[in-house]
Formats: C-alpha cells, structure tokens, sequence
C-alpha cells in the first residue's frame, strides 16, 4: 500500500496517516514481522563482518540501535544476542533539543531513564561512535528517502557522524505500509538511508560494505 504526497497534503498529515497505517497492523502481523526483521538483520550484520574479515578491513563492531515507541518494530530481542556474541550496541540519547543525538552504550543490565520524549535511555557511558545506524522510519521510498517523526534529531545525527569522517552504514526500520509513491519529494535537509528494512525484506537491497553515507563506495548483495 502506498500513498501520495500532493500540495494539499502536508508533512503533517502525511505523518498521521501513515502512523494511523501503522496502528492498524494486526499484532500477529506485528510480532512475525518482528521476528523477521531481526533475523535478517542478524544474518546481515554476521555476514557484513565476514566480508569485512575476508576484504582485510574492520569488521563493524558498534550498532546503534532504538528503544522501540508504541507501534514501532521491537528490535530488543536482537539486541541481547548481538550483545551476547560481542558486539557493542548503542542507543540514541537526547542531550539537547535541535542537536544531533548521542549514543550511549547499552546492555541488558543497563541503567535507563525516561528521556524528554518518554523513550528509554542509557543513564551512563561513554559516547560511541557507530558503525551501523538503526534508523526508526516512519515513511520511505525504494530510494532510501525517509520520513521520520519531524524533529530532524537522525538528519543532524548521521549529518554530524558523515563530518567527523568516520564511516557508517545508515538502516532504516520501517513496516511495508510505510513505503511512499516514487513522486515523493525528500526536503532538503533529508540524510538519505543505504537501506531500509521491513518485514517484507530489504528496499531495495542489503548494504554490505560499511562506509556509505561518509562517502566510501558501497557494495551492496540481495538478501530478501
């Protein structure tokens, strides 16, 4: 299901329709989707740091992942196994409003408090700079444009990470009812993603090789 952005219909709107969209998945289509999201995620992530191994270039060790709001995909599950097998996840943290985000580390046994949207945060830790983004998306297109909640904090986030040079794969989560018509216009300001999963597979294909949105080429593989 797509929908269309005209003149009359603003950002605003737009935005409550798609999470209006959203509301409405059925909760056994919501809980197989997640279950699908994260094993595509792991089996790319184990197969993105193979190549990175066999191609003699740093594996991606840090995952900045999101404490999922209400109707968003639940990607917690995952982050426990990633965890357990070595590898460092981050969660986004508000430390000023209109600023890029930070990203904290997260364990299962870490202490989190309610931020100023009410989302779950680490309390503690140092800063991490992350390999791999987890983007909450709430609208996309098979190009990668994404339209988030309206604040701008993963524009200025992925913007800031692109110009300290450090190389980073930018992922956005998203349902398949979240998929907007080909003539969507991006603003400006918008930080086009290397992919975007949903419960369907990848849009429009898995990135491999780390690096992306800094300016590194990308190798990318089908894996739906």
């Amino acid at each position: 299901m797509t929908t269309q952005n005209t003149p009359e219909d603003t950002a605003v709107q737009l935005r409550t329709r798609l999470r209006k969209m959203r509301a409405e998945l059925p909760e056994d289509q919501r809980s197989r989707g997640g279950l699908l999201m994260r094993a595509r995620l792991f089996t790319w992530l184990n197969v993105a740091r193979d190549e990175a191994v066999r191609a003699g270039r740093p594996a991606p060790a840090t995952v900045a992942a999101f404490w999922p709001m209400a109707d968003e995909p639940d990607l917690r599950p995952l982050l426990q196994q990633w965890v357990d097998g070595g590898v460092a996840v981050a969660l986004p943290v508000v430390r000023e409003r209109n600023a890029p985000l930070a990203f904290l580390p997260w364990t299962p046994d870490a202490a989190l408090r309610a931020g100023p949207y009410g989302i779950q945060e680490p309390v503690h830790g140092p800063e991490l700079l992350p390999d791999v983004v987890l983007v909450p998306t709430l609208g996309y297109t098979e190009q990668g444009d994404r339209l988030g909640y309206g604040g701008g904090y993963y524009d200025r986030s992925l913007a800031a990470l692109r110009d300290r040079g450090h190389p980073f794969i930018a992922i956005g989560i998203a349902w398949s009812c979240g998929e907007l018509d080909a003539g969507y216009e991006p603003a400006a300001h918008d930080f086009r993603l290397d992919a975007v999963l949903t419960q369907d597979g990848w849009v429009p294909q898995a990135p491999l090789e780390q690096g992306g949105p800094s300016g590194t080429s990308l190798h990318s593989y089908r894996m739906n």
